[in-house]
């Protein structure tokens, strides 16, 4: 049995709501109406979770912990 090492968690992910049918799991999904919205949030969740937001360039946000 090999040992599996994970990098790092999805905390959260950041929608777009044109984007929305982009994503689905076990992360918390914020669904936003507008790009300035996004990336607000973005900066505050990873103030808060203590985390790196990543922009996918897709209408996708994502916040790590690495």
């Amino acid at each position: 049995m090999s040992n599996v090492t994970t990098i790092g968690d999805i905390l959260a992910v950041i929608v777009l709501e044109e984007a929305k049918n982009k994503v689905a799991g076990g992360a918390p999904i914020f669904i936003v109406w507008d790009r300035e919205e996004q990336e607000k949030l973005a900066l505050l969740l990873s103030k808060i979770l203590k985390a790196m937001a990543h922009d996918l360039e897709n209408g996708v946000f994502i916040l790590t912990r690495h």
